[in-house]
């Protein structure tokens, strides 16, 4: 070969080779000293195996990459070709490479990584707008000067982004580990690949190593296109850090950061926050396009199982009116959004002139049966997996459903009662946004902040600062993408400037302009409610900055404030929320604090009856256990009726569902053992001890089982509520009197096609308080013929 005679020869064309200083399934570097300039340099052997076309190719590649310049790039000084051999010539630099460095010692702290990340994306952006994309961005390609400053080398296989030219399409190159899906698919060079690199290269400089390990290349390639790639959990890594990795890492390209600079700017601002300066996102919309994106592939927001159960009974009434189920539907922050996005799109573009702005024209239109079908399908919010995220989304619902109410309280002359709520309910929609579609970015927000009651301005501050666009610009984006009314796209964007304050300055506003200023009035009334510990005097000081706007005394403004805090209490209640002690949702519905000596007489608050201020809001009711076991019924159904959940899951919706509604003690669930005769083994268990109580369960289906109660039922397929266990001692095989020993409960176990394929099984820890009503015993038996038919389809 030639490039072993070379090396016997110790040169190559008018370089004298000095010693080998690396070697890669493409190529082998020398160190080489360069006469005619008396300097070092590194000269790279490519190994094409006589591909002239390849040679021709990548020659042409390298002269582009040479006319790049930047102090953290490692220059190209040559590209050529000797008897045959293709090299490239760099400049030496005498240090490591970044492989080498983390290998001897990783990293010491976050800061250290991502500063000397900073130097790689810039030298990715100088690359970018000469436009080259470097396609094999790794620790190995990374040299570290003596100073520490990162060089990015290897542009070897970089290639120029042609404008309207597919590129090297099908052809994969780069190193399986560091490849972003599209690359792994061949598809053409990006910078968004690079991006994706970075990535990669930051997540293991922070975790400490790779995050794809996969010694075979081909199921490397595979993982990389269909697998998400998450970094580990690092005490040393804040959310706010995490979130900016995970956006480099997101699949989609366009869920990326849009460049190099981009992703630079987000590491530079968690760096350095105090100096980072607030700038708003040039492209338009970068997390606005980003946003949609994942609002095609995620669902909608989730909804309260209860207020879905409410709809469905409502929305099945002989009896009941569309302002019936207006009023429900309005309830649910969730449903309330999907139906007027349904009813503004084409479909209903013929009968709804100019959009429709109003639920109870939408209910009129949409009819009870599409309610119902519409309820069907939205996730629950009491089964997101992520406990933490739906609180936090229950406290935005909750908040959000405050702000409508009292905006509706507020304009008793002005626009209906409806329209108010909806125009201030949408000027939250961007905030409600971020915190579903985009949780670790709304938990920087929140860190920023510091505090649930910060100003508007601050909140917008903020959320600039984090997602590169306010919450209102974000809120009135897709509202403009889901075809939303004009009227309400421009109700939701919140009134900017200084409040006027000469009397009746509001009596000018009509129209979308009173919406709008209603909406930020009720906001800004919330705000102060929610402040805490809850204080009459900040609602006070709200109420007085507004009364002119509003055009309403401040007295009135109280009064109204005080009404819609009821109406959210009955609202709470209703739906059965469960507000922890001291959160902020907690403090919209307790009463202010009003020292004795600050009322006066006629003052709301100076006596009970004159005013919900000094009613001690009631503690949520429990939500009965028909209602639960309704909801869970109404998703079971939707779920295979759409094959959207697999059968793990499903099991899971069921078995929590019984241990919640029926308050049990332990649910164990039993599943035939493949190849064992038949017998049925406990998989899954809930309660104290669960697992450990559910690997007690152990037998056969049994028809002649006499002093098997398990077995006998488990061969016959008969339910059994025992109430007092003494009552069938005699029948309780020995495994159950040692391990478990319940004194009441319950046995439905699973058949199909005639034979027994699981039990579910039920306990409480008194005698007798098991008890199940028709109804309730109805509806238990009904979500276990959900598991069953489940089963049942997968043969």
């Amino acid at each position: 070969m030639a490039d072993a005679a070379m090396v016997l020869s110790g040169r190559l064309a008018r370089f004298e080779l000095l010693r080998e200083i690396g070697q890669g399934t493409q190529a082998r570097v020398w160190l080489a000293h360069d006469p005619r300039l008396d300097r070092e340099v590194a000269i790279k052997l490519l190994k094409l195996g006589g591909d002239t076309h390849a040679l021709a190719a990548s020659l042409a590649e390298a002269r582009a990459v040479s006319r790049l310049t930047h102090p953290n790039i490692v220059p190209v000084f040559e590209a050529d070709e000797h008897q045959g051999q293709p090299y490239l010539v760099f400049e030496y630099v005498a240090g490591p490479t970044l492989a080498q460095a983390l290998r001897s010692q990783p990293l010491r702290c976050a800061a250290e990584a991502v500063t000397l990340m900073l130097g790689v994306l810039e030298a990715l952006e100088a690359a970018h707008q000469q436009g080259v994309v470097h396609r094999d961005l790794k620790p190995s390609n990374i040299l570290l000067g003596h100073d520490g400053r990162p060089r990015v080398m290897d542009f070897g296989i970089a290639a120029r982004i042609v404008a309207g030219q597919p590129g090297a399409l099908g052809r994969v190159l780069g190193t399986p580990g560091y490849l972003s899906p599209e690359a792994a698919r061949g598809a053409a060079p990006v910078p968004a690949m690079d991006v994706f690199s970075a990535g990669a290269l930051l997540a293991e400089m922070l975790s400490g190593q790779p995050l794809l390990r996969e010694s075979d290349a081909a199921r490397a390639l595979a993982r990389a296109q269909q697998e998400d790639w998450l970094l580990p959990e690092h005490p040393a890594v804040d959310s706010r850090l995490r979130g900016i990795v995970q956006r480099a890492l997101a699949r989609e390209p366009a869920q990326r950061y849009r460049s190099a600079r981009a992703l630079h700017a987000d590491l530079q601002a968690w760096l350095h926050p105090e100096t980072s300066p607030v700038v708003a996102d040039p492209a338009g919309h970068a997390t606005l396009e980003f946003l949609l994106r994942r609002m095609r592939h995620r669902t909608d927001f989730p909804a309260l199982s209860s207020a879905m159960a409410r709809i469905q009974r409502v929305a099945a009434s002989e009896t009941d009116s569309i302002r019936a189920l207006t009023d429900e539907i309005l309830r649910d922050v969730a449903l309330t959004h999907k139906l007027l996005r349904l009813v503004n799109t084409a479909h209903y573009s013929a009968v709804s002139s100019g959009g429709v702005g109003t639920v109870s024209r939408a209910v009129a239109l949409v009819g009870f049966s599409g309610i119902r079908n519409m309820a069907l399908s939205l996730v629950l919010l009491e089964h997101m997996p992520d406990k933490a995220h739906a609180t936090q989304l229950k406290f935005e619902f909750v908040r959000a459903l405050m702000v409508g109410m009292l905006a509706a309280e507020l304009a008793p002359q002005g626009p209906s009662g409806e329209e108010a709520f909806l125009g201030a309910l949408f000027q939250n929609l961007g905030r409600l946004l971020t915190e579903y579609y985009l949780p670790e970015e709304a938990l920087q927000i929140r860190q920023l902040l510091g505090s649930d009651t910060a100003t508007p301005a601050a909140r917008e501050t903020a959320a600039q600062r984090v997602l590169g666009i306010g919450f209102d610009e974000l809120g009135a984006g897709v509202a403009e993408a889901w075809g939303l009314p004009a009227s309400l796209q421009r109700a939701l964007r919140t009134p900017t400037g200084e409040l006027p304050l000469a009397p009746g300055a509001g009596a000018g506003l009509l129209g979308v302009e009173r919406l709008r200023w209603l909406g930020r009035s009720a906001n800004a009334l919330v705000d102060a409610l929610q402040a805490g510990p809850a204080d009459r005097q900040a609602c006070q000081r709200v109420a007085e900055a507004h009364a002119p706007v509003l055009g309403l005394a401040v007295a009135a403004i109280l009064t109204a404030t005080d009404t819609a805090r009821l109406r959210l209490i009955e609202a709470v209640q209703v739906l059965g929320l469960a507000l922890p002690v001291g959160s902020a949702a907690r403090r919209l519905i307790e009463p202010p604090a009003v020292p004795a000596a600050g009322r006066t007489a006629g003052e709301p608050g100076a006596a009970a009856e004159a005013g919900p201020w000094g009613l001690t809001a009631p503690m949520p009711l429990p939500e009965p256990a028909h209602a639960v076991l309704e909801t869970a019924l109404l998703a079971a159904e939707a779920a295979l009726a759409q094959r959207s959940m697999d059968i793990s899951e499903l099991l899971h919706l069921v078995l929590d569902t019984l241990h919640r509604a029926l308050n049990l003690r332990n649910v164990v669930l039993c599943l035939r053992e493949p190849g064992q005769g038949g017998r049925l083994v406990g998989r899954l268990g809930l309660g104290p001890g669960g697992g450990e109580l559910s690997a007690a369960f152990r037998f056969t289906p049994d028809a002649a089982a006499a002093h098997d109660l398990f077995a006998l039922l488990c061969a016959r397929g008969s339910d059994l509520l025992v109430a007092d266990a003494a009552t069938v001692a005699s029948r309780l095989p020995g495994w159950y009197r040692r391990r478990v020993d319940a004194p009441t409960f319950l046995l439905l176990p699973l058949i199909v096609k005639g034979c027994a394929i699981g039990l579910i099984y039920a306990d409480k820890a008194r005698v007798g308080s098991l008890v199940l009503g028709e109804k309730e015993l109805g509806l238990v038996r009904a979500l276990r013929d959900q598991v069953t038919l489940a089963f049942g389809r997968t043969g």
